[in-house]
């Protein structure tokens, strides 16, 4: 059974304030996310892997966590996955420019071998990648539509 959160035991609500531009509210939950620990991903990444595009894209697309290549450039889709979407956007006659690309998880799963990472399939244990994602996903998605702008 999926965990139901309250906001209360969400800290990072506590100081959250609605933010009526886009690009700023973007920024904000790129800058939070660049510190964030809530679940163990973050200790064999380099780094976070936000998202990028403009914040008002008509077209999100959300892909489940970053690889390897995505982790080291600090970019979603940047590894195989992302010349298989260029293509796919590109037969599509969609701009990647003009989509907002992200990750449900925000750091790289991988178990160290040697001098390699190697990405580590999800699985629904407790520290697997669903669970994380579960756990990214709502604290994000939640965090978000609290500071989205109004329309």
């Amino acid at each position: 059974m999926a965990a139901r959160w309250s906001e209360a035991e969400l800290p990072l609500f506590a100081e959250a304030k609605r933010i009526n531009n886009p690009d700023r509210a973007l920024q904000q939950l790129a800058d939070e996310a660049k510190g964030c620990t809530r679940c163990p991903l973050y200790k064999n990444a380099t780094q976070t892997v936000f998202g990028e595009g403009p914040a008002d894209a008509h077209l999100m697309l959300v892909g489940e966590q970053p690889g390897d290549q995505e982790d080291l450039a600090g970019r979603p889709f940047v590894g195989p996955a992302g010349k298989v979407l260029d293509r796919a956007l590109e037969t599509a006659g969609i701009a990647r420019d003009a989509v907002y690309i992200t990750n449900a998880v925000k750091h790289f799963k991988n178990e160290p071998r040697g001098k390699r990472r190697i990405h580590k399939k999800p699985d629904t244990s407790a520290g697997g990648s669903t669970m994380n994602s579960r756990s990214c996903s709502r604290m994000w998605w939640w965090r978000w539509a609290r500071l989205r702008p109004a329309r």
